[in-house]
């Protein structure tokens, strides 16, 4: 569904993601796991096609996110970190323009809008230009908006970022059962969040995979069985 070959982007001297390669399927949770400047957020960016690589590629459902864009990010549903939005629109302003954007037609924007806005309690804001929302809302209003259409596959930087152990909770449980028909990738430094999520952990550090596993495999790197404590062992290796 999903698949990476020999990918690589250099920022100047700097290869912040280097000669990695997986394949991703329908199903799978990936967490995505490594230090600050592992190159996590690079690899997400490049995933979702906002930045191109130096070399290697990204295929999404056979298409090639550079030569086929189009039909490959029309698969795709993308939260950066920190969710930045359109801060002068409503949140339905926001809602309406990705579906235009995507070219849904109303009757399903309709459906899916009700669906979302109760999926993600944002009926009490729905009018509330975006610059006024808490952290919480505007990080629930991203997440709404990369689901809109239905996304095969939904990358996430930092989900939970700025969310209630209640909202951690109720989103962990819809991503649970939104990647039971899909893909899935999130990219956390919470360990609860890999233990809770995930089906799949790629554990990355100074740009390429060191690890590609399960979090219970990666328990037994520790001899305590903690997943912080085997996350600290391998990347000190």
């Amino acid at each position: 569904m999903l698949v990476v070959k020999k990918l690589s982007k250099n920022f100047g001297r700097i290869r912040a993601v280097n000669n990695v390669n997986f394949a991703l399927k329908r199903g799978e949770i990936v967490t995505l796991l490594g230090p600050n400047g592992a190159g996590k957020t690079t690899l997400m960016r490049l995933l979702s096609g906002y930045l191109e690589p130096s070399s290697g590629s990204v295929s999404i459902l056979g298409h090639d996110i550079t030569t086929a864009r189009q039909e490959a990010l029309k698969n795709i549903g993308y939260v950066p970190e920190n969710s930045p939005l359109y801060g002068d629109m409503t949140v339905f302003e926001y809602f309406l323009f990705i579906a235009k954007l995507r070219r849904m037609d109303d009757s399903a924007f309709q459906e899916r809008y009700n669906e979302i806005v109760n999926n993600f309690e944002l009926k009490t804001v729905i009018n509330q230009r975006i610059e006024t929302l808490s952290k919480g809302f505007r990080h629930r209003t991203a997440i709404a908006g990369a689901l809109l259409t239905k996304p095969q596959v939904l990358i996430l930087d930092e989900p939970t970022e700025g969310l209630d152990p209640n909202q951690k909770h109720v989103f962990r449980q819809f991503i649970k059962s939104y990647g039971q028909r899909n893909l899935v990738v999130v990219s956390t430094h919470i360990m609860e969040e890999v233990e809770a999520l995930a089906t799949r952990v790629i554990m990355m550090n100074k740009g390429r995979i060191i690890k590609d596993s399960t979090a219970v495999d990666l328990k037994s790197f520790a001899k305590s069985q903690n997943l912080e404590d085997a996350f600290r062992q391998i990347i000190n290796q």
